[in-house]
């Protein structure tokens, strides 16, 4: 009896937790060369095990061969990207649990915190935040950080004596990925020629991505949050807090 129910539940278990292997590693991989791939093989996979039930030998012959040499193919050319899916395995990145709306708030008031004194100190600075979209491909352009997000050390990023003030902070979860990272510059006709390189490249990056962009201007010192290709007017820090609260765990339940 006892074996009659292993045998029965076994199938089960078994594709139970390769499902979830397979989301979790398509996940894992999204917003890289390597999704693309991954997603065009699971297609050919699914379409391999109905040509299977069909009996149809030709296309399980092809298939087949095709499977062989793929292998090689993209142990060759997603080298790199396959490099960094095993770095990321290995600091137990591929099975992170979402944070919870009191973290999120938490964290949103340490980067508004960060920003105002950044602005009345009148040094520029730009943090991007990672909604649904990953942007792996902006990260790898910076330095990686991987440091717990808190106000000194956006501030410490920022300060014109560092080496990595430049370019744009990228933060995901409670974590800075990286910093001094280039973002791309919008090209909308619309922007008044005055609109600075940090502007463009805030509203650059959510034309592209999903993701919210503070940034503190330079000269003027001013607080501006970009997000689906426009500015969101902020007034006070009050305000800031409460756009980047409504963007930020709004997407967060989206997920869930």
């Amino acid at each position: 009896m006892k074996f009659f129910l292993w045998s029965t539940f076994k199938p089960t278990l078994e594709i139970l937790i390769l499902w979830f292997v397979i989301y979790r590693m398509l996940v894992f991989f999204e917003g890289t060369r390597a999704f693309q791939v991954l997603r065009g093989i699971t297609y050919l996979v699914i379409a391999y095990l109905i040509s299977q039930i069909l009996g149809l030998d030709t296309i399980i012959w092809l298939l087949t061969k095709f499977f062989g040499i793929s292998i090689i193919a993209i142990l060759i050319i997603f080298q790199q990207e396959l490099r960094q899916g095993l770095a990321r395995l290995g600091q137990g990145h591929l099975f992170t649990v979402s944070l919870g709306e009191a973290e999120i708030i938490e964290l949103i008031d340490e980067i508004v915190d960060a920003v105002y004194k950044l602005s009345k100190k009148k040094i520029g600075c730009l943090i991007a935040i990672q909604r649904e979209a990953k942007l792996t491909s902006y990260t790898e352009s910076g330095v990686a950080i991987e440091g717990k997000i808190s106000s000194a050390l956006l501030q410490s990023i920022f300060m014109p004596t560092t080496p990595l003030h430049d370019g744009g902070v990228i933060a995901n979860g409670d974590r800075i990925l990286a910093a001094s990272c280039l973002f791309p510059l919008s090209d909308n006709p619309n922007f008044s020629k005055i609109v600075g390189t940090r502007h463009r490249a805030a509203v650059g990056l959510t034309e592209q991505t999903d993701a919210v962009v503070v940034m503190v201007s330079e000269e003027t010192g001013e607080v501006s949050i970009a997000c689906d290709g426009r500015f969101i007017p902020v007034a006070n820090n009050e305000r800031c807090f409460e756009i980047l609260k409504e963007l930020v765990v709004r997407s967060t339940k989206k997920k869930k």
